[in-house]
Protein backbone atom coordinates (compact mmCIF):
# COMPACT_ATOMS: atom_id res chain seq x y z
CA UNK A 1 0.00 0.00 0.00
CA UNK A 2 1.08 3.72 -0.21
CA UNK A 3 2.44 4.64 3.26
CA UNK A 4 1.54 8.16 2.29
CA UNK A 5 -2.30 7.01 2.04
CA UNK A 6 -2.80 4.16 3.71
CA UNK A 7 -5.99 2.08 3.45
CA UNK A 8 -8.88 2.14 6.44
CA UNK A 9 -8.28 -0.66 8.33
CA UNK A 10 -12.31 -1.30 7.67
CA UNK A 11 -11.52 -2.18 4.27
CA UNK A 12 -12.31 -4.71 4.36
CA UNK A 13 -9.76 -6.75 7.12
CA UNK A 14 -12.42 -5.91 9.54
CA UNK A 15 -15.51 -5.65 7.56
CA UNK A 16 -18.22 -7.67 6.58
CA UNK A 17 -16.42 -10.89 4.59
CA UNK A 18 -17.67 -11.43 0.81
CA UNK A 19 -17.24 -14.33 -1.23
CA UNK A 20 -14.07 -13.82 -2.77
CA UNK A 21 -12.81 -13.19 0.87
CA UNK A 22 -14.06 -16.78 1.67
CA UNK A 23 -12.60 -18.30 -1.40
CA UNK A 24 -9.42 -16.86 -0.63
CA UNK A 25 -9.51 -18.02 2.78
CA UNK A 26 -10.37 -21.63 1.89
CA UNK A 27 -7.66 -21.45 -0.29
CA UNK A 28 -4.88 -20.20 2.34
CA UNK A 29 -6.02 -23.07 4.57
CA UNK A 30 -6.01 -25.75 1.81
CA UNK A 31 -2.75 -24.67 0.95
CA UNK A 32 -4.04 -23.95 -2.76
CA UNK A 33 -1.36 -21.74 -4.34
CA UNK A 34 1.29 -22.77 -1.45
CA UNK A 35 -0.30 -20.26 0.98
CA UNK A 36 -0.26 -16.93 -2.03
CA UNK A 37 -2.25 -14.38 -2.57
CA UNK A 38 -1.53 -12.70 -6.01
CA UNK A 39 -3.83 -10.67 -7.67
CA UNK A 40 -3.74 -7.84 -10.48
CA UNK A 41 -5.90 -5.24 -12.00
CA UNK A 42 -5.80 -5.11 -15.64
CA UNK A 43 -7.22 -2.34 -17.82
CA UNK A 44 -7.34 -1.52 -21.02
CA UNK A 45 -5.82 1.88 -22.01
CA UNK A 46 -8.37 2.97 -24.32
CA UNK A 47 -9.84 5.52 -22.04
CA UNK A 48 -9.36 7.08 -17.75
CA UNK A 49 -10.39 5.20 -15.18
CA UNK A 50 -14.33 5.29 -13.88
CA UNK A 51 -15.63 5.12 -10.73
CA UNK A 52 -16.57 1.36 -11.67
CA UNK A 53 -12.78 0.72 -12.00
CA UNK A 54 -12.22 1.86 -8.05
CA UNK A 55 -14.28 -1.03 -6.79
CA UNK A 56 -12.10 -3.09 -8.96
CA UNK A 57 -8.87 -1.40 -7.28
CA UNK A 58 -10.39 -1.75 -3.81
CA UNK A 59 -10.97 -5.41 -4.21
CA UNK A 60 -7.98 -6.34 -5.68
CA UNK A 61 -5.44 -4.23 -3.55
CA UNK A 62 -7.56 -4.48 -0.62
CA UNK A 63 -7.54 -8.68 -0.23
CA UNK A 64 -3.99 -8.71 -1.32
CA UNK A 65 -2.85 -6.29 1.41
CA UNK A 66 -4.95 -8.33 3.87
CA UNK A 67 -3.49 -11.01 3.60
CA UNK A 68 0.01 -10.38 2.97
CA UNK A 69 0.22 -10.67 -0.71
CA UNK A 70 0.69 -8.70 -4.04
CA UNK A 71 -1.29 -6.79 -7.05
CA UNK A 72 0.21 -5.96 -9.97
CA UNK A 73 -0.49 -3.23 -12.42
CA UNK A 74 -0.94 -5.00 -16.30
CA UNK A 75 -2.13 -3.32 -19.17
CA UNK A 76 -4.47 -5.01 -22.06
CA UNK A 77 -2.74 -3.52 -24.58
CA UNK A 78 -3.56 -5.44 -27.04
CA UNK A 79 -5.51 -2.95 -29.27
CA UNK A 80 -3.34 -0.05 -30.66
CA UNK A 81 -6.21 1.57 -32.80
CA UNK A 82 -8.01 2.69 -29.25
CA UNK A 83 -5.22 2.70 -27.33
CA UNK A 84 -2.73 5.83 -26.02
CA UNK A 85 0.31 6.98 -23.52
CA UNK A 86 -2.00 9.08 -22.07
CA UNK A 87 -4.49 7.07 -21.01
CA UNK A 88 -1.36 4.80 -19.84
CA UNK A 89 -0.20 7.87 -17.85
CA UNK A 90 -3.47 8.92 -16.40
CA UNK A 91 -4.23 5.09 -14.86
CA UNK A 92 -1.09 5.04 -13.24
CA UNK A 93 -1.64 8.36 -11.86
CA UNK A 94 -5.67 7.34 -10.68
CA UNK A 95 -4.42 4.35 -9.23
CA UNK A 96 -2.05 6.01 -6.71
CA UNK A 97 -3.90 8.50 -6.05
CA UNK A 98 -6.94 5.91 -5.25
CA UNK A 99 -4.12 5.21 -2.70
CA UNK A 100 -2.68 1.89 -4.19
CA UNK A 101 1.03 0.64 -4.69
CA UNK A 102 1.73 -1.37 -7.36
CA UNK A 103 5.18 -1.66 -5.87
CA UNK A 104 7.10 -1.92 -9.05
CA UNK A 105 5.36 -5.16 -10.44
CA UNK A 106 4.00 -2.79 -13.19
CA UNK A 107 3.40 -5.12 -16.40
CA UNK A 108 2.15 -4.93 -20.10
CA UNK A 109 0.06 -7.87 -22.03
CA UNK A 110 2.76 -6.19 -25.02
CA UNK A 111 5.62 -7.89 -23.14
CA UNK A 112 4.12 -11.08 -23.59
CA UNK A 113 3.79 -10.70 -27.18
CA UNK A 114 6.54 -13.30 -28.10
CA UNK A 115 5.43 -15.71 -25.77
CA UNK A 116 2.01 -15.78 -26.84
CA UNK A 117 3.09 -16.20 -30.04
CA UNK A 118 5.13 -18.99 -29.06
CA UNK A 119 2.20 -20.29 -27.31
CA UNK A 120 -0.38 -20.15 -30.61
CA UNK A 121 2.20 -22.20 -32.56
CA UNK A 122 2.43 -24.66 -30.12
CA UNK A 123 -1.85 -24.78 -30.12
CA UNK A 124 -1.35 -24.80 -33.62
CA UNK A 125 0.82 -27.74 -33.67
CA UNK A 126 -1.15 -29.75 -31.51
CA UNK A 127 -4.00 -29.23 -33.85
CA UNK A 128 -6.17 -27.08 -31.48
CA UNK A 129 -6.00 -23.80 -33.10
CA UNK A 130 -6.16 -22.90 -37.29
CA UNK A 131 -5.81 -19.65 -39.90
CA UNK A 132 -9.40 -19.26 -40.77
CA UNK A 133 -10.00 -17.25 -44.23
CA UNK A 134 -13.72 -16.62 -43.23
CA UNK A 135 -14.28 -12.45 -42.84
CA UNK A 136 -15.37 -10.98 -39.58
CA UNK A 137 -19.07 -11.08 -40.48
CA UNK A 138 -18.85 -14.62 -42.08
CA UNK A 139 -17.56 -15.72 -38.19
CA UNK A 140 -20.60 -14.16 -36.70
CA UNK A 141 -23.20 -15.99 -39.50
CA UNK A 142 -21.06 -19.22 -38.75
CA UNK A 143 -20.80 -18.90 -35.07
CA UNK A 144 -24.93 -20.18 -34.14
CA UNK A 145 -27.05 -18.83 -31.81
CA UNK A 146 -28.36 -19.74 -28.66
CA UNK A 147 -30.32 -21.84 -29.42
CA UNK A 148 -28.92 -23.34 -32.83
CA UNK A 149 -25.25 -24.63 -33.27
CA UNK A 150 -22.40 -23.26 -35.13
CA UNK A 151 -21.41 -24.26 -38.03
CA UNK A 152 -17.63 -25.43 -38.84
CA UNK A 153 -15.33 -23.28 -41.10
CA UNK A 154 -14.56 -24.72 -44.30
CA UNK A 155 -10.96 -23.86 -43.25
CA UNK A 156 -11.25 -25.64 -39.86
CA UNK A 157 -9.59 -28.85 -41.18
CA UNK A 158 -6.58 -27.71 -42.91
CA UNK A 159 -3.09 -29.37 -42.18
CA UNK A 160 -0.97 -28.23 -39.40
CA UNK A 161 1.96 -27.31 -41.88
CA UNK A 162 -0.76 -25.24 -43.70
CA UNK A 163 -1.71 -23.35 -40.45
CA UNK A 164 1.79 -22.96 -39.74
CA UNK A 165 2.84 -21.30 -43.23
CA UNK A 166 -0.23 -19.11 -42.88
CA UNK A 167 0.17 -17.89 -39.61
CA UNK A 168 3.58 -16.71 -40.45
CA UNK A 169 2.69 -15.26 -43.49
CA UNK A 170 0.61 -13.56 -40.89
CA UNK A 171 2.98 -12.53 -38.69
CA UNK A 172 5.09 -11.19 -41.19
CA UNK A 173 2.53 -9.08 -42.98
CA UNK A 174 1.56 -10.39 -46.43
CA UNK A 175 -1.93 -10.51 -45.55
CA UNK A 176 -4.16 -7.60 -45.33
CA UNK A 177 -6.52 -6.39 -42.06
CA UNK A 178 -8.86 -8.34 -41.94
CA UNK A 179 -8.69 -11.21 -44.58
CA UNK A 180 -7.31 -13.87 -42.11
CA UNK A 181 -7.75 -14.99 -38.25
CA UNK A 182 -6.35 -17.78 -35.92
CA UNK A 183 -9.29 -18.94 -34.25
CA UNK A 184 -8.75 -22.03 -31.63
CA UNK A 185 -10.18 -25.57 -32.42
CA UNK A 186 -12.65 -26.43 -29.81
CA UNK A 187 -16.53 -27.15 -29.97
CA UNK A 188 -19.01 -25.17 -33.07
CA UNK A 189 -22.07 -26.88 -31.44
CA UNK A 190 -21.00 -25.66 -27.91
CA UNK A 191 -23.84 -24.31 -25.84
CA UNK A 192 -21.21 -21.91 -24.43
CA UNK A 193 -20.97 -19.57 -27.31
CA UNK A 194 -17.61 -18.47 -26.46
CA UNK A 195 -15.73 -21.76 -27.08
CA UNK A 196 -17.08 -21.96 -30.69
CA UNK A 197 -13.87 -21.64 -32.59
CA UNK A 198 -13.23 -17.95 -30.70
CA UNK A 199 -10.64 -15.97 -33.15
CA UNK A 200 -7.19 -15.58 -31.03
CA UNK A 201 -5.46 -13.03 -33.21
CA UNK A 202 -6.20 -10.92 -35.77
CA UNK A 203 -4.48 -8.79 -38.67
CA UNK A 204 -3.60 -5.09 -37.81
CA UNK A 205 -1.46 -3.15 -39.57
CA UNK A 206 -1.75 -0.65 -36.78
CA UNK A 207 1.34 1.65 -34.62
CA UNK A 208 1.42 0.29 -31.16
CA UNK A 209 2.38 2.51 -28.31
CA UNK A 210 5.17 0.57 -27.02
CA UNK A 211 6.02 -1.92 -29.69
CA UNK A 212 5.78 0.39 -32.81
CA UNK A 213 5.34 -1.43 -35.71
CA UNK A 214 7.00 -4.63 -34.62
CA UNK A 215 3.88 -7.26 -34.72
CA UNK A 216 1.07 -6.38 -37.38
CA UNK A 217 -1.26 -9.35 -35.36
CA UNK A 218 -2.19 -8.70 -32.30
CA UNK A 219 -4.02 -11.38 -29.67
CA UNK A 220 -7.47 -11.16 -28.34
CA UNK A 221 -8.19 -10.40 -24.84
CA UNK A 222 -9.16 -14.28 -24.02
CA UNK A 223 -6.14 -15.74 -25.05
CA UNK A 224 -3.83 -12.69 -23.88
CA UNK A 225 -5.55 -12.42 -20.32
CA UNK A 226 -5.27 -16.03 -18.58
CA UNK A 227 -1.69 -16.73 -20.63
CA UNK A 228 -0.44 -13.18 -18.74
CA UNK A 229 -2.25 -14.12 -15.60
CA UNK A 230 -0.10 -17.18 -15.89
CA UNK A 231 3.20 -16.01 -16.48
CA UNK A 232 2.94 -12.95 -13.35
CA UNK A 233 1.71 -16.26 -11.11
CA UNK A 234 -1.67 -14.63 -10.71
CA UNK A 235 -3.32 -16.79 -7.79
CA UNK A 236 -6.72 -15.07 -8.24
CA UNK A 237 -7.76 -13.71 -11.30
CA UNK A 238 -10.57 -11.41 -10.02
CA UNK A 239 -13.17 -10.23 -13.06
CA UNK A 240 -16.55 -8.74 -13.51
CA UNK A 241 -19.80 -10.46 -14.21
CA UNK A 242 -19.70 -10.32 -17.96
CA UNK A 243 -16.74 -12.64 -18.28
CA UNK A 244 -17.87 -15.64 -16.11
CA UNK A 245 -19.08 -17.17 -19.70
CA UNK A 246 -15.60 -16.69 -21.09
CA UNK A 247 -14.24 -18.76 -17.61
CA UNK A 248 -14.40 -22.08 -19.33
CA UNK A 249 -12.41 -20.49 -22.19
CA UNK A 250 -9.67 -19.10 -19.81
CA UNK A 251 -9.42 -22.93 -18.00
CA UNK A 252 -9.25 -24.55 -21.95
CA UNK A 253 -6.52 -21.96 -22.88
CA UNK A 254 -3.98 -22.95 -20.13
CA UNK A 255 -4.88 -26.67 -19.58
CA UNK A 256 -3.93 -27.16 -23.22
CA UNK A 257 -1.07 -25.61 -22.98
CA UNK A 258 -0.35 -27.10 -19.65
CA UNK A 259 0.86 -23.94 -18.20
CA UNK A 260 0.55 -22.70 -14.45
CA UNK A 261 -3.62 -22.43 -13.92
CA UNK A 262 -4.69 -19.15 -11.99
CA UNK A 263 -8.31 -19.58 -10.58
CA UNK A 264 -10.50 -16.23 -12.18
CA UNK A 265 -13.85 -15.07 -10.16
CA UNK A 266 -16.15 -13.25 -10.97
CA UNK A 267 -17.88 -10.44 -8.95
CA UNK A 268 -20.60 -7.68 -9.62
CA UNK A 269 -19.62 -4.50 -11.33
CA UNK A 270 -20.84 -1.42 -10.02
CA UNK A 271 -23.48 0.62 -11.35
CA UNK A 272 -24.77 3.73 -10.64
CA UNK A 273 -27.79 5.84 -10.99
CA UNK A 274 -27.70 8.56 -13.68
CA UNK A 275 -23.97 7.82 -14.32
CA UNK A 276 -22.35 6.31 -17.40
CA UNK A 277 -19.84 3.91 -17.12
CA UNK A 278 -19.18 2.68 -21.21
CA UNK A 279 -15.76 4.08 -21.83
CA UNK A 280 -17.42 3.88 -25.44
CA UNK A 281 -19.88 6.57 -24.97
CA UNK A 282 -17.62 8.93 -22.54
CA UNK A 283 -14.97 8.93 -25.05
CA UNK A 284 -18.07 10.59 -27.68
CA UNK A 285 -18.86 12.97 -24.46
CA UNK A 286 -15.05 14.12 -25.04
CA UNK A 287 -14.73 13.69 -28.94
CA UNK A 288 -18.52 15.89 -29.10
CA UNK A 289 -17.55 18.10 -26.61
CA UNK A 290 -20.42 17.51 -24.12
CA UNK A 291 -18.12 17.83 -21.66
CA UNK A 292 -14.42 19.56 -21.29
CA UNK A 293 -12.30 16.62 -21.36
CA UNK A 294 -12.04 13.38 -19.47
CA UNK A 295 -11.48 15.08 -16.55
CA UNK A 296 -14.24 17.22 -16.82
CA UNK A 297 -16.16 17.53 -13.09
CA UNK A 298 -19.44 15.95 -14.91
CA UNK A 299 -17.44 12.96 -15.81
CA UNK A 300 -17.77 9.68 -13.66
CA UNK A 301 -14.00 8.89 -14.38
CA UNK A 302 -11.46 9.28 -11.64
CA UNK A 303 -10.02 12.34 -13.10
CA UNK A 304 -13.34 14.08 -13.23
CA UNK A 305 -14.43 13.52 -9.51
CA UNK A 306 -10.95 13.90 -8.11
CA UNK A 307 -11.16 17.70 -9.88
CA UNK A 308 -14.85 18.02 -8.26
CA UNK A 309 -13.20 17.50 -4.97
CA UNK A 310 -13.79 13.85 -4.05
CA UNK A 311 -11.38 12.14 -1.93
CA UNK A 312 -10.27 8.85 -2.59
CA UNK A 313 -10.98 8.04 1.45
CA UNK A 314 -14.51 8.70 0.85
CA UNK A 315 -14.49 6.18 -2.90
CA UNK A 316 -12.67 3.27 -1.00
CA UNK A 317 -15.54 3.73 2.30
CA UNK A 318 -18.25 3.59 -0.59
CA UNK A 319 -16.75 0.27 -1.56
CA UNK A 320 -16.47 -1.25 1.38
CA UNK A 321 -20.28 -0.41 2.24
CA UNK A 322 -21.55 -1.51 -0.79
CA UNK A 323 -19.58 -4.66 -0.77
CA UNK A 324 -19.11 -7.80 -3.05
CA UNK A 325 -21.76 -10.29 -4.90
CA UNK A 326 -22.90 -12.26 -8.04
CA UNK A 327 -25.69 -10.22 -8.21
CA UNK A 328 -26.10 -7.43 -11.00
CA UNK A 329 -27.25 -4.52 -9.57
CA UNK A 330 -27.59 -0.75 -9.40
CA UNK A 331 -26.64 1.70 -6.57
CA UNK A 332 -28.24 4.55 -6.00
CA UNK A 333 -25.86 8.06 -6.54
CA UNK A 334 -27.07 9.29 -3.37
CA UNK A 335 -25.23 6.68 -0.91
CA UNK A 336 -21.71 7.72 -3.09
CA UNK A 337 -22.36 11.93 -2.52
CA UNK A 338 -23.27 10.44 1.42
CA UNK A 339 -19.75 8.97 1.64
CA UNK A 340 -17.99 12.02 -0.30
CA UNK A 341 -20.20 14.42 2.58
CA UNK A 342 -19.26 12.59 5.74
CA UNK A 343 -15.47 12.52 4.16
CA UNK A 344 -15.74 16.14 3.63
CA UNK A 345 -17.65 17.36 7.18
CA UNK A 346 -14.80 15.95 8.72
CA UNK A 347 -11.78 17.68 7.13
CA UNK A 348 -13.33 20.66 4.85
CA UNK A 349 -12.40 23.79 6.44
CA UNK A 350 -15.45 26.24 6.96
CA UNK A 351 -15.40 29.86 5.02
CA UNK A 352 -17.99 32.27 4.52
CA UNK A 353 -18.20 33.18 0.65
CA UNK A 354 -21.19 34.88 -1.07
CA UNK A 355 -22.15 33.64 -4.73
CA UNK A 356 -25.04 36.00 -5.85
CA UNK A 357 -24.44 39.27 -4.48
CA UNK A 358 -26.34 41.83 -2.97
CA UNK A 359 -24.57 45.42 -1.04
CA UNK A 360 -25.87 45.25 2.02
CA UNK A 361 -24.96 49.16 3.81
CA UNK A 362 -24.41 49.17 8.09
CA UNK A 363 -25.27 53.02 7.72
CA UNK A 364 -24.66 52.86 11.95
CA UNK A 365 -20.98 51.31 11.72
CA UNK A 366 -18.49 53.80 11.85
CA UNK A 367 -17.31 54.98 8.49
CA UNK A 368 -13.60 53.71 7.32
CA UNK A 369 -13.61 51.17 10.72
CA UNK A 370 -12.29 47.52 9.96
CA UNK A 371 -12.59 44.85 12.75
CA UNK A 372 -11.54 41.00 12.64
CA UNK A 373 -13.87 38.90 13.99
CA UNK A 374 -12.64 35.12 14.92
CA UNK A 375 -14.13 32.23 12.82
CA UNK A 376 -13.93 28.56 13.37
CA UNK A 377 -12.46 26.76 10.84
CA UNK A 378 -14.11 23.20 11.31
CA UNK A 379 -16.41 22.27 14.29
CA UNK A 380 -15.59 18.55 13.76
CA UNK A 381 -12.05 19.28 14.43
CA UNK A 382 -10.72 21.19 17.49
CA UNK A 383 -7.21 21.32 16.09
CA UNK A 384 -8.36 22.66 12.64
CA UNK A 385 -8.54 26.10 14.98
CA UNK A 386 -9.71 29.68 13.89
CA UNK A 387 -9.42 31.99 11.69
CA UNK A 388 -9.62 35.89 11.49
CA UNK A 389 -12.34 37.76 9.26
CA UNK A 390 -12.42 41.26 8.48
CA UNK A 391 -15.75 42.97 8.91
CA UNK A 392 -16.76 46.75 7.72
CA UNK A 393 -19.55 48.94 7.18
CA UNK A 394 -20.23 47.43 3.52
CA UNK A 395 -20.80 43.89 2.96
CA UNK A 396 -22.52 41.28 0.75
CA UNK A 397 -24.86 39.05 1.48
CA UNK A 398 -26.73 36.06 -0.89
CA UNK A 399 -29.02 37.43 -2.52
CA UNK A 400 -31.54 34.98 -1.63
CA UNK A 401 -31.02 36.20 1.80
CA UNK A 402 -33.59 39.31 1.39
CA UNK A 403 -37.24 39.54 0.65
CA UNK A 404 -38.46 42.87 0.67
CA UNK A 405 -42.41 41.42 0.95
CA UNK A 406 -41.29 38.02 2.73
CA UNK A 407 -43.47 34.89 2.23
CA UNK A 408 -44.51 33.07 5.44
CA UNK A 409 -42.06 30.89 7.38
CA UNK A 410 -39.57 32.88 5.88
CA UNK A 411 -37.14 34.04 8.81
CA UNK A 412 -34.20 35.97 6.66
CA UNK A 413 -33.73 39.34 6.01
CA UNK A 414 -36.23 41.69 4.98
CA UNK A 415 -37.37 45.57 5.91
CA UNK A 416 -37.96 45.21 9.92
CA UNK A 417 -36.77 42.28 10.89
CA UNK A 418 -33.72 41.18 12.76
CA UNK A 419 -31.30 38.92 12.31
CA UNK A 420 -27.69 37.34 13.48
CA UNK A 421 -24.66 37.86 10.70
CA UNK A 422 -22.45 34.82 11.10
CA UNK A 423 -19.56 35.54 14.04
CA UNK A 424 -20.42 38.98 13.64
CA UNK A 425 -23.46 40.86 15.18
CA UNK A 426 -26.93 41.57 14.86
CA UNK A 427 -28.38 43.93 12.48
CA UNK A 428 -32.17 44.88 11.58
CA UNK A 429 -33.31 46.13 7.70
CA UNK A 430 -34.24 49.32 7.74
CA UNK A 431 -34.73 49.71 4.21
CA UNK A 432 -33.84 48.80 0.08
CA UNK A 433 -32.58 50.65 -2.69
CA UNK A 434 -33.63 49.87 -6.14
CA UNK A 435 -32.93 50.48 -9.60
CA UNK A 436 -34.91 51.57 -12.42
CA UNK A 437 -36.08 48.27 -13.65
CA UNK A 438 -37.70 47.63 -9.50
CA UNK A 439 -34.80 45.14 -8.28
CA UNK A 440 -33.20 45.75 -5.17
CA UNK A 441 -29.65 46.45 -5.49
CA UNK A 442 -28.72 47.75 -1.77
CA UNK A 443 -29.54 46.78 1.64
CA UNK A 444 -29.34 49.74 4.11
CA UNK A 445 -29.37 48.49 8.09
CA UNK A 446 -28.43 48.91 11.56
CA UNK A 447 -26.25 47.16 14.19
CA UNK A 448 -25.97 46.38 17.55
CA UNK A 449 -22.95 46.99 19.09
CA UNK A 450 -23.28 44.63 22.24
CA UNK A 451 -24.07 41.37 20.03
CA UNK A 452 -20.59 41.56 18.58
CA UNK A 453 -19.88 37.26 18.11
CA UNK A 454 -23.58 36.56 17.67
CA UNK A 455 -24.88 37.13 21.25
CA UNK A 456 -27.32 39.60 22.47
CA UNK A 457 -26.43 40.20 26.30
CA UNK A 458 -30.31 41.14 26.93
CA UNK A 459 -31.33 37.02 25.53
CA UNK A 460 -32.62 38.03 22.95
CA UNK A 461 -33.71 35.54 20.46
CA UNK A 462 -33.18 35.69 16.25
CA UNK A 463 -34.57 32.96 13.97
CA UNK A 464 -32.09 33.38 11.17
CA UNK A 465 -28.00 33.58 10.65
CA UNK A 466 -26.98 34.08 7.69
CA UNK A 467 -23.21 34.16 6.21
CA UNK A 468 -21.59 37.45 4.24
CA UNK A 469 -18.41 38.68 2.79
CA UNK A 470 -16.94 42.35 3.73
CA UNK A 471 -16.89 44.10 0.68
CA UNK A 472 -13.80 46.33 1.08
CA UNK A 473 -11.42 42.57 1.53
CA UNK A 474 -13.43 40.44 -0.75
CA UNK A 475 -12.17 38.43 -3.08
CA UNK A 476 -13.20 37.87 -6.59
CA UNK A 477 -13.55 34.14 -8.20
CA UNK A 478 -15.28 32.22 -10.56
CA UNK A 479 -17.23 29.58 -8.99
CA UNK A 480 -18.55 26.63 -11.33
CA UNK A 481 -21.98 24.61 -9.96
CA UNK A 482 -21.92 21.11 -11.40
CA UNK A 483 -25.11 18.85 -11.28
CA UNK A 484 -25.99 15.49 -12.71
CA UNK A 485 -24.53 14.70 -16.39
CA UNK A 486 -27.86 12.83 -16.80
CA UNK A 487 -31.42 13.44 -16.30
CA UNK A 488 -32.69 9.92 -16.21
CA UNK A 489 -31.52 7.19 -14.05
CA UNK A 490 -30.41 5.21 -16.72
CA UNK A 491 -28.68 6.99 -18.76
CA UNK A 492 -29.04 4.64 -21.81
CA UNK A 493 -32.64 4.15 -21.75
CA UNK A 494 -33.08 6.93 -24.11
CA UNK A 495 -36.05 8.60 -26.53
CA UNK A 496 -36.95 6.07 -28.82
CA UNK A 497 -35.24 7.14 -32.21
CA UNK A 498 -32.46 9.01 -29.92
CA UNK A 499 -29.11 7.95 -28.24
CA UNK A 500 -28.43 8.57 -24.83
CA UNK A 501 -27.09 12.16 -25.56
CA UNK A 502 -30.66 12.83 -25.30
CA UNK A 503 -30.50 12.65 -21.64
CA UNK A 504 -27.90 14.89 -21.08
CA UNK A 505 -28.58 17.98 -18.35
CA UNK A 506 -28.38 21.17 -19.82
CA UNK A 507 -28.37 22.40 -16.60
CA UNK A 508 -25.50 20.44 -15.26
CA UNK A 509 -22.94 23.60 -15.70
CA UNK A 510 -23.89 26.92 -14.22
CA UNK A 511 -20.45 29.36 -14.33
CA UNK A 512 -20.40 32.33 -12.26
CA UNK A 513 -17.86 34.88 -12.61
CA UNK A 514 -17.97 37.45 -9.89
CA UNK A 515 -18.70 35.31 -7.06
CA UNK A 516 -17.04 36.76 -3.12
CA UNK A 517 -14.93 35.13 -1.02
CA UNK A 518 -13.48 35.76 2.34
CA UNK A 519 -10.01 37.14 2.13
CA UNK A 520 -8.45 33.96 3.21
CA UNK A 521 -9.35 32.13 -0.19
CA UNK A 522 -7.31 34.28 -2.06
CA UNK A 523 -4.22 32.26 -2.40
CA UNK A 524 -6.16 28.99 -1.78
CA UNK A 525 -4.15 25.79 -3.54
CA UNK A 526 -6.09 23.62 -6.21
CA UNK A 527 -7.53 20.21 -4.84
CA UNK A 528 -7.84 21.74 -1.47
CA UNK A 529 -11.40 21.39 0.35
CA UNK A 530 -13.59 23.59 1.40
CA UNK A 531 -17.11 24.47 2.78
CA UNK A 532 -18.67 27.38 1.43
CA UNK A 533 -21.13 27.98 4.94
CA UNK A 534 -24.28 27.27 4.64
CA UNK A 535 -23.85 26.73 0.52
CA UNK A 536 -22.30 23.63 -0.54
CA UNK A 537 -18.64 21.58 -0.37
CA UNK A 538 -16.33 23.09 -3.07
CA UNK A 539 -13.11 22.11 -4.27
CA UNK A 540 -10.16 24.61 -6.04
CA UNK A 541 -9.76 23.69 -9.50
CA UNK A 542 -6.48 23.25 -11.32
CA UNK A 543 -7.63 26.28 -13.44
CA UNK A 544 -7.16 28.86 -10.71
CA UNK A 545 -4.71 31.38 -11.34
CA UNK A 546 -2.54 33.85 -8.42
CA UNK A 547 -4.82 35.81 -7.32
CA UNK A 548 -8.06 34.44 -8.93
CA UNK A 549 -9.10 31.52 -7.80
CA UNK A 550 -11.55 28.88 -9.25
CA UNK A 551 -14.05 26.94 -7.05
CA UNK A 552 -15.67 23.67 -8.13
CA UNK A 553 -19.05 22.65 -6.35
CA UNK A 554 -18.72 19.17 -5.62
CA UNK A 555 -21.83 18.54 -3.84
CA UNK A 556 -24.76 20.43 -2.14
CA UNK A 557 -24.70 20.36 1.95
CA UNK A 558 -27.78 18.31 1.98
CA UNK A 559 -27.85 14.84 2.72
CA UNK A 560 -30.99 12.95 1.84
CA UNK A 561 -29.11 9.09 1.98
CA UNK A 562 -28.37 10.33 5.76
CA UNK A 563 -31.99 11.09 6.66
CA UNK A 564 -33.06 7.98 4.94
CA UNK A 565 -30.80 5.90 6.63
CA UNK A 566 -31.85 7.55 9.81
CA UNK A 567 -35.63 7.10 9.18
CA UNK A 568 -34.98 3.39 8.19
CA UNK A 569 -33.31 2.71 11.35
CA UNK A 570 -36.37 4.27 13.89
CA UNK A 571 -38.05 1.92 12.03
Amino acid sequence: MNPSNPIPPDEPKSGPSNFIRDIIVDDLKTGKFQGRVHTRFPPEPNGYLHIGHAKSLWLNFGLASEFGGKTNLRFDDTNPEKEETEYVDSIMEMVHWLGYDWEGRLFYASDYFQQLYEWAVQLIKSGKAYVCDLTADQIRQYRGTLTEPGRESPYRNRTVEENLELFERMRAGEFPDGSRTLRAKIDMASPNLNLRDPVMYRILHAEHHRTGDTWCIYPMYDFAHGQSDSIEKITHSICTLEFEDHRPLYDWYVEQLGIYHPQQIEFDRLNLTYTMMSKRKLLLLVQNGHVRGWDDPRMPTLAGIRRRGFTPEALRNFCAAIGVSKTTGIVELGLLEHHVREDLNKRALRVMAVLRTLKVVIDNYPEGQTEELDAVNNPEDASAGTRKVPFSKVLYIEQDDFREDPPKQYFRLSPGREVRLRYGYFITCTGAVKNQAGEVVEVHCTYDPATRGGNAPDGRKVKATIHWVSAQHAVSAEVRLYDNLFTRENPSDAPEGQDFTANLNPHSLEILHDAKLEPSLLEAKAGAYYQFERLAYFCVDPDSTPGHPVFNRTLPLKDTWAKIEKRDKRK
